[in-house]
């Protein structure tokens, strides 16, 4: 997954901070220095590890459903745990739990680097994924409390270049670790930026916290949707070698659709929830959750496939097929600010309707080059994905603000992060039961899936948003 659109609501959670820190001017570099770089963090290892794991699975010998799990064990613990891990920063404190979060995320990058087998890689990927669900929102947040409102346009502004650049430079990154060293060497890159982000948050990062914030976290709310993802992961990946049949796959299903019932009934009675229902009750906030669910869903399963296709169906090193993300990266750094002009002009739902389709536009392209071997013929349909996401993003962050009351736009942002998260945990678990007779005629399948996953997105939109 390319992490520049994985948090497509960042910069609104930044914006609702609540709460100050005693952040001196003279720290205020140094707050945004340690909060960019705890992204790049999160953010390059999300970029990084999709183009690294065809070296993966043919170094360890493994299988696709196993290099499912190495992602999904992270997007799995990194999602279900990502409202609560902020809400418990706000009430214990933020630099306490970025700290936690650094460590935790550092420890299990190093395990990732040194796994002796894949069990071992997916259980630290899954660690990883808790470090990043406290990391993240701490970033953000520690962001907010040290910038008054009036300056915290400039530091969005710093935070999402380099947010940006990191997401852009991952895949090239990481492509060139794996052809010149090891595939090992993209995890142990996380100490190399740990240990100055360490040293800036002990020494210059001020506590800070909500003083409103509710005493009790939901816990079981965080249980329940774990459990109820990771059910529903687990039958998913394993129905495409066991059947739809099969009492395991049609257990974990069930039990996974239960327990997010059961997550539903505890929302809704919980005196803090870390996801309020009341929320869906707005019909452009439950549709542009729909939208995102559609059109994230289908990045990641592209994006999780296409450095399969390019390097063992194609023979692309790990580098150029890193190269291959850079023009959808770019695009999408540079014209997702310009998409906010279409906004006051036009309204968020015409944007939300022609971002979609240009997108589905992308993949179908995706679709048709994917017996190509010739580098080139990629950066075309990248280019038209790219374009279509940069139109989607400004839209989609300005829907999910306007759609709520202002003292509830930071957990509503969050929401929609989640869903973006989720999105992709499903679509990429689904994978293994659309696999066709070649990797080329797997990857017109997935593509062609993906831009008919956009296109309901784009229906989503047309629909239920009125902004």
């Amino acid at each position: 997954m390319i992490s520049s659109k994985a948090q497509p609501c960042a910069a609104e959670v930044i914006r609702s901070t609540r709460g100050t820190s005693a952040c001196a001017k003279r720290d205020q570099a140094w707050v945004l220095a340690a909060a960019v770089l705890g992204s790049t963090m999160a953010f390059v290892d999300e970029s990084v590890v999709n183009v690294a794991l065809p070296t993966i699975e043919a170094d360890l010998g493994t299988t696709l459903a196993a290099m499912q799990w190495v992602i999904n064990a992270y997007t799995l613990c990194m999602s279900a745990l990502l409202l609560i891990g902020g809400a418990a920063a706000d009430r214990f404190g933020r630099r306490l739990l970025f700290l936690i979060g650094i460590v935790t995320f550092t420890l299990a990058s190093i395990a990732c680097g040194f796994a002796p087998d894949i069990a071992a890689l997916i259980g630290a990927r899954a660690i990883q994924g808790v470090g990043a669900a406290l990391l993240i929102p701490c970033s953000l947040a520690i962001i907010g409390a040290a910038f008054n409102e009036q300056e915290r346009g400039a530091a969005i502004g710093i935070w999402s270049g380099a947010s940006a650049l990191a997401a852009g430079a991952g895949p090239l990154l990481g492509g060139w670790l794996v052809d010149h060293l090891s595939w090992r060497a993209i995890f142990l890159i996380n100490p190399l930026i740990a240990i100055p982000t360490l040293w800036i948050a002990v020494r210059r990062l001020p506590e800070s916290g909500d003083p409103t914030a509710h005493a009790s976290l939901d816990w079981r709310g965080a249980v329940l949707a774990f459990g109820g993802l990771g059910g529903l992961v687990y039958g998913l990946i394993a129905a495409s070698r066991l059947g739809w049949q099969d009492m395991t796959v049609v257990g974990s299903l069930t039990a996974g659709a239960l327990l997010l019932l059961g997550l539903v009934l505890q929302e809704r009675r919980s005196r803090a929830p870390m996801l309020p229902l009341r929320l869906f009750g707005s019909r452009s906030f439950s549709g542009v959750n729909l939208l995102t669910l559609f059109l994230y869903g289908a990045l990641g399963g592209a994006f999780f496939l296409l450095p399969f296709l390019l390097i063992q169906a194609h023979g692309f090193s790990a580098t150029a097929a890193g190269a291959v993300y850079l023009p959808f990266t770019l695009i999408l750094a540079v014209l997702s600010r310009w998409s906010g002009g279409l906004v006051d002009r036009f309204g968020a739902r015409r944007p939300l309707i022609i971002g979609p389709l240009i997108a589905a536009v992308g993949f179908a392209l995706l679709a048709v080059v994917s017996g190509e071997q010739a580098y080139w013929v990629y950066l075309g349909p990248m280019i038209v994905l790219g374009f279509g996401m940069a139109i989607t993003v400004a839209p989609l962050t300005t829907t999910v603000i306007n759609s709520v009351k202002e003292r509830e736009t930071g957990v509503a942002s969050g929401i929609n992060n989640v869903v973006a998260a989720v999105a992709s945990l499903l679509v990429i678990a689904v994978l293994g039961t659309l696999v066709a007779d070649s990797l080329v005629a797997t990857a017109q399948v997935v593509m062609s899936t993906a831009a008919a996953l956009a296109l309901v997105s784009a229906a989503a939109a047309a629909f239920t948003i009125r902004i």
